[in-house]
């Protein structure tokens, strides 16, 4: 009898481990890489403050379009380059609606 607790707990121990291991690599495989305006792989986040203020530096109401675009850019992590348009660059920034349908980013 002994014998075969020891087995069993033997047995749940090495399954656990196994499965342990096998959550910690699927999570790294699947883990969705940031890509930035040039299609570029990145992992690092992006200085949005600068980017916003970049994107954002010839519209006349200016807190409206940091709000907007600091939403978007931490959303995506990625502003297109240029004052306007380019959203075709950035996929994500190009699909953030307002619930009226038009077009949340700047």
């Amino acid at each position: 009898m002994a014998v075969i607790s020891k087995l069993l707990i033997a047995l749940f121990l090495l399954i656990f481990v196994v499965l342990s291991q096998a959550t910690a690599t699927d999570l790294t495989e699947f883990e969705t890489p940031l890509v930035n305006a040039t299609g570029v792989i990145s992992e690092a986040k992006i200085n949005c403050g600068g980017e916003c203020v970049r994107r954002c530096a010839l519209v006349r109401r200016k807190n409206v379009c940091y709000r907007a675009c600091g939403t978007c850019c931490a959303r995506c992590n990625c502003v297109p380059p240029g004052t306007s348009g380019n959203q075709n660059l950035c996929a994500c920034w190009a699909s953030q609606t307002t619930h009226g349908g038009r077009n949340k980013c700047p």
